[in-house]
């Protein structure tokens, strides 16, 4: 088994493993760690059971060299003990001690059970336990000391959710990893091997819940046919902890039902949603629930029958409850009109609804107030509903942040984010303290390497680690991944978790610094369209959202502007209002300023605006320095399209560059700062350039 185990490996340095790769460890560490770990006692009962003595099995034969003995009762010697109190005697005296740890939590404590030194992964729940032996084995991945263990590990969040936006004909929108992996056409009597490796890759992070179908729903997915497709990937995805939940059309009985209306007042609505809960729980008896995206670019809702978000939410949620089911309602509107400040739609919408929804309603908010952009304040929503609860939605997938291409790493955006201070209740009202969970818009595909490039599947591991414990450290999440992913060699680790690190501030110079915003090209968002105007939407534009004029430049948001920062606390609401307190990351998009304003550097806006494109693309240079260095460190095979993708990144980082400094010098009419050479092309240029194979948008 080890023999294979090191073949495998060698075999698969193509991704495909993820961060579960599970090489052999250095000699004498391996050699540490076997004294420790020869033997596992397991139960072996549930499929759960299986599932994390099998993962063990897996990962210490592949780590150490050699299969541990496996025992079901009772220990012979140094071990590694897993187990609830009710499925192992040897657990049992520890009852207490995992009590308190929820119904996903666990106990890894180093200690003696019946006279021998062991390692003990215990927890209240089987899916406790799977989740522990993840972390045991992340632990020995990264070569950590075990003669202390003491580990007490609960989720903050209850629901960590993947919404995967898959379309039935295996178009993902805004996915750049190829086809959906879910093959419907072959569901469910084939059940590719391959689905349990996404749950095992869930699991090990902490996600337990994925939305098989995209928003912009079509509602043959809660047709018969395609519940018993759904139906068994829930039976696939159960032992690892995952529940699943499908997207719903508002209009489905309508267009399923047969029915005039999908009024949600209305009797026959309220009957056919009833009963269609009941068929998918007859099913899929642990069905996580819906998520829904209604009256929002052209997608029906309650709204057309002159009905509320709580009316159309409530509905769902009514059927649901029997069953335990939720409805994860998104917060992302667009109203028919544009409105003076697309920013303050959704407050606008939802903050008065507050109190009205059911108990099993959560309202899905994205991190930012426009639409998953490289920066953006936190949401006005979060610590505006206190009796709502409220999942906060971001993209893993990077619509707006090149792509697969470009290494970006968002742990970073994610922190950022969950630190922010709402002060709803007073300082340290962060954010995350306004979460029941977390969804993250999925960046997975049938691409050998899941997510369409080596760093992007870092994207995925960050989403759920801070998803479990948003308290964590981007920085520390990165060194973890960075470490099972390459290797846990300190001068592997150290340069790219600087990369990483750095990654995002130099997507966000070379896109959209200090606080602009929304500049992508139309429609597939690829690339620079910083002058796009006119089309169906203002809101749907560049120069709607920068403003820019031969005076200045941004958004003003002010009680001067459209008041958008009225939808703040006002001790949020002071500090983003005033030009002299608000951070120049954010500076842009609340205030419109001229360009001879003088900034922190002392240099004027225009002057500053031009060097943060260049550094943006200094920092891509970095990037590209620092993986050089680990030429010979890391697999020929990754290394070679880590070097590649850089490459296209650096290309197209200069691309931003020239094309956003040539069109604002065109509106502006100023000169260049001293030693910033001069676009090589005039803007006209960069504006006939097109992208017809962008992917992720269309058909």
């Amino acid at each position: 088994m080890a023999l294979m185990a090191c073949i495998g490996n060698a075999q698969a340095e193509d991704g495909y493993a993820l961060w579960l790769r599970y090489v052999p460890l250095d000699s004498t560490l391996a050699a540490a760690y076997r004294t420790q770990l020869a033997e596992v006692v397991a139960p072996d009962d549930t499929p759960t059971q299986r599932a994390a003595r099998g993962e063990l099995e897996r990962g210490l034969a592949g780590l150490l060299g050699s299969a541990p003995r496996m025992q079901v009762a009772a220990a012979t010697g140094r071990a590694v003990v897993l187990g609830t109190p009710k499925s192992s005697p040897l657990i049992a005296p520890f009852g207490e001690e995992v009590a308190s740890l929820g119904g996903e939590g666990y106990l890894l404590k180093r200690t003696r059970v019946g006279g021998h030194d062991v390692v003990l992964v215990a927890a209240r729940t089987d899916i406790g336990v799977l989740y522990g032996v993840f972390h045991l084995l992340r632990l020995l991945q990264t070569g950590a000391e075990l003669d202390t263990l003491a580990v007490r590990e609960s989720p903050r969040l209850d629901r960590r959710v993947l919404n995967h936006w898959d379309d039935l004909d295996g178009h993902v929108e805004r996915g750049y990893a190829g086809r959906s992996l879910w093959a419907w056409q072959t569901l469910p009597e084939w059940q590719d091997p391959r689905y349990t490796d996404y749950a095992r890759a869930n699991a090990s992070v902490g996600i337990n819940g994925t939305v098989l179908n995209n928003v912009n729903a079509s509602a043959q997915s809660l047709a018969p046919e395609y519940l018993d497709k759904a139906a068994a990937l829930a039976d696939l995805f159960r032992p690892y902890g995952i529940r699943v939940y499908l997207s719903a059309r508002f209009s489905a009985p309508i267009e399923l039902g047969g029915l005039a209306t999908a009024d949600p007042l209305d009797p026959a609505v309220q009957r056919w949603w009833r009963d269609k809960a009941d068929e998918i729980h007859a099913r899929i008896p642990d069905f996580g629930g819906l998520v829904v995206k209604a009256n929002s670019e052209g997608q029906p809702g309650p709204q057309d029958y002159g009905r509320s978000h709580a009316d159309g939410a409530n509905l769902l949620a009514d059927a649901l409850a029997p069953h335990g089911g939720v409805v994860m309602w998104r917060a992302f509107v667009y109203a028919h009109d544009v409105p003076a400040d697309r920013a303050t739609q959704a407050y606008t919408e939802f903050a008065g609804l507050d109190g009205a929804f059911r108990p099993n309603v959560i309202l899905q908010v994205k991190n930012g107030p426009i639409d998953f952009q490289p920066r953006e304040p936190f949401h006005p929503l979060f610590g505006a509903m206190p009796r709502t609860p409220l999942m906060m939605e971001v993209q893993i997938t990077k619509e707006y942040l090149g792509f697969a291409t470009h290494l970006v790493y968002l742990g970073p955006l994610y922190e950022e984010v969950l630190h922010a201070d709402t002060h709803a209740r007073g300082e340290r009202s962060s954010v995350a303290h306004a979460l029941t969970g977390m969804a993250g818009v999925a960046n997975i595909g049938n691409d050998r390497s899941w997510s369409g490039s080596h760093f992007d599947q870092a994207n995925w591991y960050a989403f759920g680690r801070l998803a479990w414990n948003p308290a964590q450290s981007a920085a520390d999440v990165a060194a973890e991944w960075a470490a099972m992913t390459f290797s846990p060699d300190r001068e592997v680790v150290q340069p790219i978790v600087g990369m990483m690190m750095g990654s995002r501030e130099a997507a966000v110079n070379y896109m959209t610094p200090l606080g602009l915003h929304h500049l992508m090209a139309r429609g597939h968002h690829h690339g620079p369209g910083p002058w796009v105007d006119g089309g169906p939407r203002a809101d749907w534009t560049s120069v709607y959202y920068h403003r820019a004029d031969r005076n200045g430049i941004g958004f003003d948001r002010t009680a001067r502007g459209s008041n958008g920062i009225a939808q703040y606390a006002p001790a949020v609401a002071d500090r983003y209002g005033d030009l002299t307190q608000v951070p120049e990351s954010l500076l842009l998009w609340f205030h419109h300023v001229p360009w001879d304003h003088r900034m922190a550097s002392g240099q004027t806006l225009w002057d500053e605006l031009i060097r943060r494109y260049a550094q943006g693309v200094r920092g891509v240079d970095e990037m590209q320095r620092s993986w050089a260095g680990l030429r010979g460190r890391v697999d020929a095979q990754r290394y070679a399209q880590v070097d590649a993708f850089l490459r296209i990144q650096r290309r197209e980082a200069q691309w931003w560059r020239d094309a956003s400094v040539a069109y604002f010098q065109s509106v502006s009419g100023r000169p260049l700062p001293e030693g910033e050479a001069a676009p090589p092309h005039p803007v006209a240029w960069y504006q006939a350039l097109q992208s017809p194979s962008a992917p992720g948008d269309g058909r």
